[in-house]
């Protein structure tokens, strides 16, 4: 069973308007869209700061091993790839 918690939002009232006024024309309550609109923004939040996080620890190892692939070599994998060649990714090197 999953808990609900409530929860009120202050909004200019024109913004409240555009609400109700797409809820109506998407034959749904103004409640069931922001429930939607809200949903959307926080998965979409943490899918950003999951690529945040990934990104640093991906530069933290960088600079702790300096391994890497240039751009023109993903690149190159990437065509190959696209060519429908089963490549191996290249090694890292320093």
């Amino acid at each position: 069973m999953k808990t609900q918690v409530n929860a009120s939002v202050r909004m200019p009232s024109a913004l409240h308007m555009r609400v109700v006024s797409l809820a109506e024309s998407r034959q749904r309550t103004p409640h069931a869209l922001m429930l939607q609109a809200i949903e959307s923004y926080v998965t979409r939040e943490e899918m950003r700061e999951a690529w945040r996080r990934e990104g640093i620890a991906a530069w933290e190892e960088y600079q702790r091993t300096g391994l890497h692939l240039t751009g023109d070599e993903v690149s190159a994998w990437i065509d190959q790839i696209r060519q429908g060649k089963k490549t191996p990714m290249p090694k890292c090197h320093v």
